[in-house]
């Protein structure tokens, strides 16, 4: 199976997001997009609410009204619960 024939997030998106959470950024569906070619940035979140319990806030921006997405202010990143494909991120990796 090749990367365009992937019906869910691969594991760099999920890495992506998980990095980009946890350095303080506010990310979009666009900035996927832009930075890795991904277009499932909603199921990643999704699933790091769900599955991982993440404390994700979420801001509705623009007459398009985009997701904006941020782990919650104070979140201690040591204490997440990771995804296997961003365990690194766990132990201070690529941080």
């Amino acid at each position: 199976m090749t990367h365009q024939d992937r019906w869910f997030s691969s594991p760099t998106q999920v890495y992506w997001a998980c990095k980009a959470l946890i350095d303080g950024r506010v990310i979009s569906h666009k900035t996927e997009i832009r930075e890795v070619k991904g277009w499932r940035l909603g199921a990643i979140i999704h699933l790091l609410r769900s599955k991982y319990h993440w404390p994700i806030d979420v801001e509705y921006r623009g007459s398009e009204y985009i997701a904006h997405y941020r782990l919650r202010p104070g979140t201690d990143a040591t204490r997440l619960n990771y995804p296997p494909s961003a365990k690194t991120l766990a132990d201070g990796g690529d941080t």
